[in-house]
Order: C-alpha cells, then sequence, then structure tokens
C-alpha cells in the first residue's frame, strides 16, 4: 500500500481545515486515492516515493478507455495534483510526480432550463397545490420560490436556519462553498411564501429534533437535499411540456434570466456564490443559444 490510512486521514485534516471541503467532496478525494493505490499495488507499487508521472498517466488512461467521462477524468486529476503537492509539503516525497499531469479539458455543457413560462408555471402549480394550507404543501411553495428567487444552490437551501432570513429586508444570509457567506436578496413573493410557511405551517410540523432549521420534513426534522429534489422533481411533472430537473436546474434557471434581463455579471456573481466570473459567464452563452434557437425558429431566413 503506497497511500496508507494514516495518510488519508492526515490528509482529510489538510482538506477540512485548510482547504475548507464540504464532506462530499472530501469523500470523494478519498475514493479517488483508495482507487489509485490499488492501481499502484496491481502494478507492483508500493512506496509513494516511488510513484512517477507515468504510474498517474497511466491510471487516468485505464480510467478513459473504460470509457470514464472527461469530466470524471478531470476530477481524478485534480485529486491527484492536490494530493501529491500536499505529500510534498508534508515530507512525504522528494518530488511532486504531478508536476506535468495535465488535465482533459471539460466540455463546457449548457445546462437545461426552464423558459420563464415554464418557471411561472411551476411556483403557481406549487401554490395552487398550498391553497388548502397543508403544512407540506405550504413549505414545498415556499422552497420553490427561495430557491427560484435566490439561485441558491440545495444545499444552501436544507442548511438555512430561520435567523438567517431577514423578511423585513428581503434578503438571506448564506453559507456557500468554503465557509463563505454571503447575502442574497429575493422578491415579494417569496417573501410571502416564506412568512406563510413560518406563521402557518412550520409551528404544525416543529418537533424535539426540529432546531433552528428554516425548512423541515413530515417529522420535524431538517429538511435534506434529497427531499427537496423530490419536490422539484414532483411539481415540474405537473407543468406540460417543462423539462425534468432538479434544485439545480432551478438555480440555472434563476441565473439565466437574470442575465437575460440585463443583470451585470460580477452581480449574478456574487449573488451565486461563484468564486470565479468564468463560472458565470456560461450562463451568457446559454442566453445566447436561446436566443439563436428563437431565431431558428422564427424568422423566415434563419
Amino acid at each position: 500500500m503506497a497511500i496508507t490510512e494514516a495518510m488519508l486521514e492526515d490528509f482529510t485534516g489538510h482538506l477540512r481545515a485548510v482547504k475548507g471541503r464540504s464532506d462530499h467532496t472530501v469523500r470523494a478525494y478519498l475514493g479517488d486515492l483508495r482507487a489509485f493505490d490499488a492501481h499502484l499495488a496491481d502494478h507492483g507499487v508500493t512506496a509513494l516515493e516511488e510513484v512517477t508521472l507515468r504510474d498517474l498517466r497511466d491510471w487516468l488512461g485505464v480510467l478513459a478507455a473504460g470509457g470514464a467521462a472527461r469530466t470524471t477524468i478531470a476530477r481524478r486529476s485534480a485529486t491527484l495534483r492536490t494530493f501529491f503537492r500536499w505529500a510534498l509539503r508534508t515530507d512525504l516525497v522528494r518530488h511532486d510526480p504531478s508536476l506535468r499531469l495535465a488535465a482533459p479539458k471539460k466540455h463546457r455543457v449548457l445546462p437545461a432550463v426552464l423558459a420563464r413560462g415554464d418557471a411561472s408555471a411551476l411556483l403557481d402549480v406549487a401554490a395552487v397545490a398550498s391553497d388548502d394550507d397543508e403544512p407540506v404543501a405550504v413549505r414545498d411553495a415556499a422552497v420553490l420560490e427561495l430557491l427560484y428567487a435566490t439561485g441558491i444552490r440545495v444545499g444552501e437551501l436544507t442548511g438555512l436556519d430561520i435567523d438567517d432570513v431577514d423578511l423585513a429586508s428581503n434578503v438571506v444570509r448564506v453559507i456557500g462553498k468554503g465557509d463563505k457567506e454571503r447575502t442574497v436578496p429575493f422578491g415579494a413573493p417569496a417573501a410571502k411564501a416564506i412568512e406563510r410557511w413560518l406563521t402557518g405551517a412550520r409551528p404544525r410540523l416543529v418537533g424535539a429534533l426540529s432546531g433552528p432549521a428554516l425548512f423541515l420534513g413530515r417529522r420535524g426534522r431538517r429538511l435534506d437535499p434529497r427531499q427537496v429534489r423530490t419536490i422539484v422533481h414532483g411539481l415540474l411533472g405537473e407543468v406540460a411540456g417543462a423539462p425534468d430537473m432538479g434544485p439545480h436546474g432551478l438555480r440555472h434557471s434563476a441565473a439565466t434570466h437574470l442575465v437575460e434581463g440585463g443583470a451585470d455579471l460580477r452581480m449574478v456573481q456574487e449573488l451565486l456564490g461563484h468564486s470565479s466570473l468564468a463560472t458565470t459567464q456560461l450562463y451568457t452563452h446559454v442566453s445566447v443559444e436561446r436566443l439563436k434557437s428563437s431565431y431558428a425558429q422564427a424568422h423566415p431566413r434563419a
């Protein structure tokens, strides 16, 4: 075993304490490294110091030959580079074999987004479903309104506490990737839906394990991302012709509609919590593609 469990434990501490990586990301790193270590063992490499650039390339080549997606190979390349940089700094190796490891370029895939009409229809479906004041339906309407109004990630939404929402100012305090905090505004429809949830519906679901969580499940526990995905998929299924998507699709839709409406890219970057403007610029391409598609359908000489 070239990569020992003790190394992985120390590396985990580095990822969490220094890099601020989420539990999900840490699990992905560890899974990649264990898979790489198994590859090394199959090829007789038993010490970390023995690992060469060729070993790294061989493993990625095996993955590619096995049909792994470019994004998967790119992520695993990043794992190797992060790990060996850390190993060099902690004197586990005398040289970093990943210095000249090139990652495959990712294909920029344009995300699926809802048309404005479909987004409105989705929110209308949720509102109508909540007309009888059933607590879960009222919650679902508030969840969808807040997701679309703010473009926050599903994990950010489920991590919200009641005190994170300021209904007097219509803003929500969000803890994003790397524990970075940002403040995101929302409009009157979302504010109305949240207030209705807090005053009339949430109290009927509160239990011993509710704590300060903003959104609760049927049993009074904090709502989790899986439940939110079920909510979005289920209600979107009631909108004729709308593409099936999860909460991240609502994030893409919100961002795209902001850009189409003339919002400044830097502002959208801040709202979404993107560390790089290049990520936000993808929504410009989405808008252009939608414009070209509409042109092709409508113009007689397209």
